[in-house]
């Protein structure tokens, strides 16, 4: 099944994580079929705290991909801040 999920980045205690689409059998971190955004959980001033390409979203769920519980939670605050 594709999925999309977060793939952690950043240092030790500064969290940065990837939007990606990849297959669930994957691991967190590891090959991924698409980047599609990010989400910076520690943003701080006028930095970005979350991006994320809304096409590319609705391509990957037009064709059966699944987002995550965090990844849809994401979604929702995005679309009604927009």
């Amino acid at each position: 099944m594709i999925s999309i999920r977060l793939a952690r980045g950043g240092a030790k205690r500064r969290p940065f994580y990837h939007v990606v689409v990849t297959d669930s059998r994957n691991p967190r971190d590891g090959r991924y079929i698409e980047r599609v955004g990010f989400f910076n959980p520690v943003a701080k001033g006028q930095e970005v705290r979350f991006n994320i390409d809304q096409a590319r979203v609705d391509h990957w769920v037009s064709r059966g991909a699944q987002a995550t519980d965090r990844v849809a939670q994401l979604l929702k605050t995005a679309n009604q801040g927009a």
